[in-house]
C-alpha cells in the first residue's frame, strides 16, 4: 500500500510527524484522526515505490482518461458547477451545524459525510483542512472559485468580521432559495410551450415524411390527374425533406455555432443582451428577473456588511446581461467619485423610475439595504404576474399555430381526394 507521511497537531497543542501505509489520502486523513490528533499535512511518500508504480491500483476511468488529448481530459475532469439550489442547500446545512454548537472544523467534517447534491464530499474536507491550517473560511472558499462565487465568499468574510457568521450563512441560503425559486418559475412558464411546440414540430415532419409519400404512391397511379397547387407544393416539399433529411442536423448546428460564436464576441453579446431587453412581451419579464436579481443581490451584500463598492463589483459579475453589467459598473465609478447610489443609476437611463425612487427614500432613511430588498419583492411579484401573461399568450399562440399548419396539411390531401373522385366520376 502506499506511505503517506503526515504532520499532525495534539489537544495540547504539540506537533507531532508521523507515516501510515493505507489505500490513500483520505484513508490517511481518517486514520490520523482516529488517533485523537488533528491534521495540518498529508502527503504521499515520494520515495514509495508503489505510490507511482502504473497500474498498481489504479482508477480504470483515470487510466482510460490518460491517454486522451490534454483539452478532451481536462473537460472530463473538470467540476460541475453547483445550481444556486444546491448552495442554499449547502450553506444552510453549516448554519443548522454551528446553530448546534458544533466548532467550524467539526461542522465541515460533518458536511462531508451530509448529503449535499451538486457540491463533492472532498470539498467540504479540504475547507476543513484550510480552517485547521490556520485560514479563514472565507479564504478557504477563495481557493475553490469553481464551487463558491464571489458573493459567498465576501457575504462569509463579512459574517466573519461581524461575529455573526451563522446569521450571514442563513441569510445567504434564504437569498439562494429566492434566486433558485425564480429561476424555476422562469423555467417552468416556458416547459409547456417548447413541448408544444416540439410535439408539433415532430408531428408535422413525421406526416411529411411517412404519411404524404404514401398519399403520393396513390396520386402517381392516377393517371391524367391534375393536383391543386397547394397538394403539389406538400409533394415537393415532402420529396426534399425524404431526400435531404440529413441537411437539417447540419443546419441546425451550423446556426447554434454561429449564435454561440456572435454571442462570444463582445458586439454580438451586447446586441443579444440589448435585443432580448427590447423584445415586445418577452424583454418585459426579462427587464424584471433583471431588476430584481440587481436589487435582490446588491440588497443582501449591503445587509451582510459588505462595503458598497465590493458589493456593486460583485453585483456587476453575477448579473448576466451585458448592458446591465456596464451601467452597475458606471454606477460603482459614480460612488467611488463621491456621488449617492441612486444618482448615477438614474444617469444611466436604465434602470425604471420605482427604483430610483426608492433607492432615495432609503439613503434618506439611511437604510438603503431594507429599500433594495422592497424594490426586489416589487419587481419579483410582477415577474410572477408577467410570467403568468406571457405563458397565457403563449400557449394560444402556439396551439393556432400548430393548428394552421395541421389544417393546410389536410385541406392539401382532401382537396387531392377531391380530384381523384372528379376524375373518377368522369
Amino acid at each position: 500500500m502506499p506511505l503517506f507521511n503526515y504532520k499532525a497537531r495534539r489537544r495540547s497543542g504539540e506537533v507531532v510527524e508521523g507515516s501510515l501505509d493505507v489505500l490513500d489520502r483520505s484513508a490517511a486523513v481518517l486514520a490520523v484522526q482516529k488517533l485523537g490528533l488533528f491534521p495540518i499535512s498529508v502527503a504521499a511518500s515520494k520515495g514509495h515505490a508503489s505510490a507511482s508504480k502504473p497500474g498498481s491500483n489504479a482508477d480504470p476511468k483515470a487510466a482510460g482518461r490518460s491517454v486522451l488529448p490534454p483539452t478532451l481530459r481536462a473537460f472530463l475532469n473538470r467540476r460541475r458547477k453547483p445550481k444556486i439550489q444546491e448552495l442554499a442547500t449547502f450553506t444552510l446545512q453549516l448554519a443548522n451545524l454551528l446553530h448546534a454548537g458544533m466548532p467550524l472544523t467539526m461542522a465541515l467534517n460533518s458536511m462531508a459525510s451530509l448529503t449535499a447534491k451538486g457540491i463533492p464530499p472532498e470539498v467540504a474536507r479540504q475547507l476543513r483542512q484550510d480552517v485547521m491550517e490556520g485560514r479563514s473560511l472565507s479564504d478557504a472558499l477563495a481557493k475553490q472559485p469553481d464551487i463558491f462565487p464571489p458573493i459567498v465568499v465576501n457575504m462569509v468574510r463579512a459574517g466573519e468580521q461581524s461575529g455573526a457568521l451563522e446569521e450571514v450563512l442563513r441569510r445567504q441560503a434564504a437569498h439562494f432559495e429566492r434566486f433558485a425559486e425564480v429561476q424555476s418559475k422562469f423555467k417552468s412558464a416556458m416547459i409547456y410551450p417548447m413541448v408544444v411546440c416540439a410535439v408539433g414540430v415532430a408531428l408535422v415532419f413525421f406526416f411529411m415524411t411517412v404519411m404524404l409519400p404514401k398519399f403520393t404512391t396513390l396520386f402517381e397511379s392516377i393517371p391524367n390527374l391534375e393536383l391543386p397547387a397547394s397538394t403539389k407544393f406538400l409533394i415537393s416539399a415532402s420529396h426534399f425533406m425524404t431526400t435531404w433529411w440529413w441537411l437539417f442536423p447540419i443546419v441546425a448546428a451550423l446556426i447554434v455555432t454561429i449564435y454561440k460564436r456572435y454571442h462570444a464576441s463582445p458586439q454580438g453579446r451586447r446586441m443579444i443582451d440589448r435585443l432580448q431587453m427590447k423584445a415586445p412581451v418577452v424583454g418585459g419579464v426579462i427587464r424584471l428577473n433583471l431588476f430584481g436579481q440587481f436589487s435582490r443581490t446588491l440588497g443582501t451584500l449591503l445587509r451582510n456588511g459588505v462595503p458598497v463598492l465590493q458589493a456593486l463589483k460583485i453585483t456587476e459579475q453575477i448579473i448576466p446581461n451585458v448592458i446591465v453589467a456596464e451601467a452597475i459598473s458606471k454606477t460603482r465609478e459614480g460612488v467611488t467619485d463621491g456621488k449617492t447610489l441612486a444618482q448615477p443609476l438614474a444617469k444611466s437611463g436604465l434602470f425604471p423610475q420605482l427604483m430610483i425612487d426608492l433607492l432615495k427614500i432609503g439613503e434618506e432613511t439611511g437604510d438603503i439595504p431594507l429599500a433594495l430588498e422592497n424594490v426586489a419583492e416589487t419587481y419579483e411579484r410582477e415577474l410572477n404576474l408577467g410570467l403568468r401573461t406571457l405563458t397565457n399568450l403563449i400557449e394560444p399562440m402556439m396551439i393556432v399555430g400548430i393548428a394552421i399548419a395541421v389544417g393546410f396539411l389536410l385541406m392539401s390531401v382532401m382537396s387531392a381526394m377531391f380530384a381523384i373522385t372528379s376524375s373518377i366520376q368522369r
